[in-house]
This record gives structure tokens, C-alpha cells and sequence, in this order.
């Protein structure tokens, strides 16, 4: 997904449009998870960028969309633009523990 949302619109208040971006950026990661993943994968991940325009967008982390999303509000931003790129990845081992014996 590759957007640019208007915020402003004659009908809609400024609220119930920060409301509908967030309800649609939530569904859309909802639909990409549903995905089928290719073999040698666990999970969805996504590669998330976010600024007022596509040239000022900077790369956020996943969790942070509705946290910059309400950052523009506070800003009272006309726009953003959000990118979202699903990609698979794995899951990463964790090291196994020293015990005493190792010592």
C-alpha cells in the first residue's frame, strides 16, 4: 500500500477522517497476514515508511502507525503518506542458555 491521505473534506470532520485512515491501514495489515506465506517462512513482517509527502517519508516501525498518525492530527496536517510492504521473514533462534557445565 502506497498512499497519500487528504485530510480535509468538505462533509467529514477532521476527526472521522484520522478515524477512517487508521480503520483502513488496520484492515489492510489484517488482509496481508491472511496471505499465504511462501515455504521458509514464519510470519508477515512490513516495511513501513510515513512523512507528509513520499519524498519526506521516513522509515517507522510497524507498531508506530497509529502513534504518527496521531502525531499528524496533533500537527493538524493537510496529508500524509504511508507506505506498507509486506514481507516474509523468519523467526530468528534464540542462543541457548550457559549452564554450569559450559564454565
Amino acid at each position: 500500500m502506497k498512499k497519500t491521505f487528504v485530510l480535509s473534506h468538505p462533509k467529514i470532520t477532521y476527526q472521522r477522517i484520522i478515524e477512517n485512515a487508521k480503520n483502513e491501514v488496520k484492515k489492510y495489515i489484517k488482509k496481508e497476514r491472511t496471505k499465504a506465506l511462501p515455504e521458509n517462512a514464519d510470519f508477515w513482517g512490513f516495511n513501513c515508511k510515513f512523512g507528509q509527502t513520499a519524498d519526506k517519508a521516513r522509515v517507522i516501525h510497524e507498531g508506530d502507525i497509529n502513534l504518527n498518525i496521531s502525531s499528524a492530527q496533533s500537527q493538524h496536517w493537510k496529508s500524509f503518506y504511508l507506505e506498507i510492504e509486506a514481507t516474509p521473514k523468519t523467526r530468528a533462534k534464540r542462543p541457548e542458555p550457559k549452564t554450569e557445565d559450559d564454565i
